[in-house]
Protein backbone atom coordinates (compact mmCIF):
# COMPACT_ATOMS: atom_id res chain seq x y z
CA UNK A 1 0.00 0.00 0.00
CA UNK A 2 1.38 3.41 -0.94
CA UNK A 3 2.04 5.76 1.97
CA UNK A 4 -0.01 8.96 2.30
CA UNK A 5 1.81 12.12 1.15
CA UNK A 6 3.28 14.31 3.86
CA UNK A 7 1.46 17.66 3.65
CA UNK A 8 4.08 19.31 5.84
CA UNK A 9 6.83 18.79 3.29
CA UNK A 10 7.67 21.62 0.89
CA UNK A 11 8.13 21.05 -2.81
CA UNK A 12 11.91 21.32 -2.50
CA UNK A 13 12.13 18.47 -0.06
CA UNK A 14 12.46 20.57 3.10
CA UNK A 15 10.09 20.52 6.04
CA UNK A 16 7.22 23.03 5.85
CA UNK A 17 6.26 23.35 9.52
CA UNK A 18 3.29 25.31 10.90
CA UNK A 19 5.49 28.30 11.76
CA UNK A 20 6.63 28.60 8.14
CA UNK A 21 3.03 28.28 7.01
CA UNK A 22 2.04 31.11 9.35
CA UNK A 23 4.83 33.33 8.01
CA UNK A 24 3.79 32.58 4.41
CA UNK A 25 0.15 33.33 5.25
CA UNK A 26 1.15 36.62 6.88
CA UNK A 27 3.23 37.62 3.85
CA UNK A 28 0.36 36.80 1.50
CA UNK A 29 -2.05 38.79 3.65
CA UNK A 30 0.30 41.78 3.69
CA UNK A 31 0.73 41.67 -0.09
CA UNK A 32 -3.03 41.52 -0.62
CA UNK A 33 -3.53 44.42 1.77
CA UNK A 34 -0.90 46.48 -0.03
CA UNK A 35 -2.71 45.93 -3.34
CA UNK A 36 -6.14 46.92 -2.03
CA UNK A 37 -5.13 49.55 0.59
CA UNK A 38 -1.81 51.14 -0.45
CA UNK A 39 -2.19 54.02 2.02
CA UNK A 40 -2.05 53.02 5.72
CA UNK A 41 -4.56 54.52 8.18
CA UNK A 42 -1.92 56.67 9.88
CA UNK A 43 -1.06 58.40 6.60
CA UNK A 44 -4.72 59.05 5.82
CA UNK A 45 -5.20 60.49 9.33
CA UNK A 46 -2.17 62.76 8.86
CA UNK A 47 -3.61 63.97 5.57
CA UNK A 48 -6.86 64.76 7.39
CA UNK A 49 -5.00 66.94 9.88
CA UNK A 50 -2.98 68.60 7.11
CA UNK A 51 -6.17 69.45 5.21
CA UNK A 52 -7.70 70.99 8.31
CA UNK A 53 -4.57 73.00 9.08
CA UNK A 54 -4.08 74.24 5.51
CA UNK A 55 -7.68 75.26 4.89
CA UNK A 56 -8.06 76.52 8.45
CA UNK A 57 -5.00 78.72 8.13
CA UNK A 58 -6.31 80.24 4.92
CA UNK A 59 -9.75 80.77 6.45
CA UNK A 60 -8.23 82.60 9.42
CA UNK A 61 -6.47 84.96 7.00
CA UNK A 62 -9.64 85.86 5.06
CA UNK A 63 -12.53 85.59 7.52
CA UNK A 64 -12.56 89.31 8.33
CA UNK A 65 -12.23 90.62 4.79
CA UNK A 66 -15.16 92.78 3.66
CA UNK A 67 -15.12 92.90 0.71
CA UNK A 68 -13.19 89.73 0.07
CA UNK A 69 -9.80 90.06 -1.63
CA UNK A 70 -7.49 87.04 -1.22
CA UNK A 71 -5.52 85.07 1.39
CA UNK A 72 -2.63 87.00 2.90
CA UNK A 73 0.89 86.21 1.75
CA UNK A 74 1.76 84.91 5.22
CA UNK A 75 -0.15 81.68 4.60
CA UNK A 76 1.79 80.81 1.45
CA UNK A 77 4.80 79.22 3.23
CA UNK A 78 2.45 77.16 5.41
CA UNK A 79 0.48 75.88 2.44
CA UNK A 80 3.59 75.13 0.37
CA UNK A 81 5.43 73.27 3.15
CA UNK A 82 2.44 71.20 4.25
CA UNK A 83 1.52 70.49 0.64
CA UNK A 84 5.03 69.23 -0.09
CA UNK A 85 5.00 67.09 3.06
CA UNK A 86 1.73 65.50 1.97
CA UNK A 87 2.98 64.95 -1.59
CA UNK A 88 6.30 63.39 -0.60
CA UNK A 89 4.73 61.17 2.04
CA UNK A 90 1.98 60.00 -0.29
CA UNK A 91 4.30 59.23 -3.22
CA UNK A 92 6.86 57.50 -0.97
CA UNK A 93 4.30 55.29 0.73
CA UNK A 94 2.52 54.52 -2.55
CA UNK A 95 5.74 53.43 -4.27
CA UNK A 96 6.79 51.34 -1.28
CA UNK A 97 3.36 49.75 -0.96
CA UNK A 98 3.12 48.85 -4.62
CA UNK A 99 6.73 47.82 -5.20
CA UNK A 100 6.69 44.55 -7.10
CA UNK A 101 2.97 44.91 -7.78
CA UNK A 102 1.95 44.85 -11.41
CA UNK A 103 -1.34 45.60 -13.10
CA UNK A 104 -3.94 48.22 -12.38
CA UNK A 105 -2.87 48.79 -8.76
CA UNK A 106 0.76 49.67 -9.47
CA UNK A 107 2.07 53.22 -9.52
CA UNK A 108 2.92 54.04 -13.12
CA UNK A 109 4.44 57.03 -14.88
CA UNK A 110 1.15 57.49 -16.73
CA UNK A 111 -0.63 57.95 -13.40
CA UNK A 112 1.80 60.68 -12.33
CA UNK A 113 1.47 62.43 -15.69
CA UNK A 114 -2.32 62.24 -15.50
CA UNK A 115 -2.52 63.86 -12.08
CA UNK A 116 0.08 66.50 -12.95
CA UNK A 117 -1.88 67.42 -16.10
CA UNK A 118 -5.12 67.51 -14.12
CA UNK A 119 -3.74 69.95 -11.55
CA UNK A 120 -2.07 72.05 -14.24
CA UNK A 121 -5.41 72.31 -16.03
CA UNK A 122 -7.21 73.39 -12.86
CA UNK A 123 -4.80 76.25 -12.22
CA UNK A 124 -4.62 77.17 -15.91
CA UNK A 125 -8.35 77.80 -15.79
CA UNK A 126 -7.79 79.94 -12.70
CA UNK A 127 -5.30 82.01 -14.70
CA UNK A 128 -7.88 82.46 -17.46
CA UNK A 129 -10.41 83.68 -14.90
CA UNK A 130 -7.92 86.20 -13.56
CA UNK A 131 -7.20 87.46 -17.07
CA UNK A 132 -10.92 87.76 -17.77
CA UNK A 133 -11.38 90.05 -14.79
CA UNK A 134 -13.57 87.72 -12.73
CA UNK A 135 -14.16 89.01 -9.19
CA UNK A 136 -11.62 88.32 -6.45
CA UNK A 137 -14.25 86.47 -4.39
CA UNK A 138 -14.42 83.81 -7.11
CA UNK A 139 -10.83 83.74 -8.39
CA UNK A 140 -9.13 83.82 -4.98
CA UNK A 141 -11.90 82.37 -2.86
CA UNK A 142 -14.57 80.01 -4.11
CA UNK A 143 -12.63 78.61 -7.08
CA UNK A 144 -9.34 77.59 -5.37
CA UNK A 145 -11.15 76.41 -2.24
CA UNK A 146 -13.67 74.16 -3.96
CA UNK A 147 -12.90 73.38 -7.61
CA UNK A 148 -9.61 71.47 -7.05
CA UNK A 149 -11.34 69.28 -4.47
CA UNK A 150 -14.30 68.61 -6.75
CA UNK A 151 -12.14 67.83 -9.78
CA UNK A 152 -9.72 65.61 -7.84
CA UNK A 153 -12.59 63.87 -6.07
CA UNK A 154 -14.45 63.05 -9.27
CA UNK A 155 -11.25 61.95 -11.05
CA UNK A 156 -10.17 59.70 -8.20
CA UNK A 157 -13.68 58.25 -7.88
CA UNK A 158 -13.55 57.23 -11.55
CA UNK A 159 -10.05 55.76 -11.20
CA UNK A 160 -10.96 53.85 -8.02
CA UNK A 161 -14.17 52.52 -9.57
CA UNK A 162 -12.22 51.29 -12.60
CA UNK A 163 -10.07 49.30 -10.17
CA UNK A 164 -13.14 47.99 -8.30
CA UNK A 165 -12.03 49.81 -5.15
CA UNK A 166 -15.49 50.88 -4.06
CA UNK A 167 -14.47 52.19 -0.64
CA UNK A 168 -11.99 54.60 -2.19
CA UNK A 169 -14.53 55.56 -4.85
CA UNK A 170 -17.05 56.38 -2.12
CA UNK A 171 -14.54 58.48 -0.18
CA UNK A 172 -13.54 60.37 -3.33
CA UNK A 173 -17.17 61.04 -4.15
CA UNK A 174 -17.72 62.33 -0.61
CA UNK A 175 -14.75 64.70 -1.06
CA UNK A 176 -16.28 66.01 -4.29
CA UNK A 177 -19.57 66.60 -2.48
CA UNK A 178 -17.68 68.53 0.23
CA UNK A 179 -16.18 70.76 -2.46
CA UNK A 180 -19.60 71.39 -3.97
CA UNK A 181 -21.04 72.25 -0.55
CA UNK A 182 -18.22 74.72 0.06
CA UNK A 183 -19.19 76.65 -3.06
CA UNK A 184 -22.38 77.74 -1.29
CA UNK A 185 -20.55 79.05 1.80
CA UNK A 186 -19.15 82.21 0.21
CA UNK A 187 -15.52 83.10 -0.58
CA UNK A 188 -14.32 83.02 3.03
CA UNK A 189 -16.61 80.33 4.39
CA UNK A 190 -15.72 77.94 1.57
CA UNK A 191 -12.24 77.47 3.06
CA UNK A 192 -13.70 76.49 6.42
CA UNK A 193 -16.37 74.18 5.00
CA UNK A 194 -13.94 72.33 2.73
CA UNK A 195 -11.27 72.07 5.44
CA UNK A 196 -13.61 70.57 8.02
CA UNK A 197 -15.36 68.41 5.45
CA UNK A 198 -12.15 66.93 4.05
CA UNK A 199 -10.87 66.27 7.56
CA UNK A 200 -14.02 64.35 8.44
CA UNK A 201 -14.02 62.37 5.17
CA UNK A 202 -10.36 61.39 5.57
CA UNK A 203 -10.73 60.45 9.25
CA UNK A 204 -13.72 58.24 8.44
CA UNK A 205 -11.68 56.70 5.62
CA UNK A 206 -8.75 56.05 7.97
CA UNK A 207 -11.06 54.43 10.52
CA UNK A 208 -12.63 52.23 7.84
CA UNK A 209 -9.24 51.06 6.58
CA UNK A 210 -8.01 50.36 10.12
CA UNK A 211 -11.16 48.39 10.94
CA UNK A 212 -10.91 46.40 7.73
CA UNK A 213 -7.25 45.57 8.34
CA UNK A 214 -7.90 44.56 11.95
CA UNK A 215 -10.77 42.31 10.90
CA UNK A 216 -8.56 40.62 8.28
CA UNK A 217 -5.89 39.99 10.93
CA UNK A 218 -8.42 38.50 13.35
CA UNK A 219 -9.81 36.21 10.66
CA UNK A 220 -6.29 35.11 9.70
Amino acid sequence: MNPMPDTTTAGNGGNFDPQQAAVLLNQTTQQTRRRTEPFPPWLVAIRAVLALVIYGTIWLSVRGQHPYHWPTAAVIPVVVVLGLVNFVATVTVAKRATSGVSGRTSVRTADVVFWAALWAGVFAVMGVLIGAGVSDSVVYGIYPATVPVMVAGVAWAVVAASRANWRAAGSATAAAVVGAAGAFAGPAGSWAVVGVGLCVVLLVNAAAVAWRQRRSVVRA
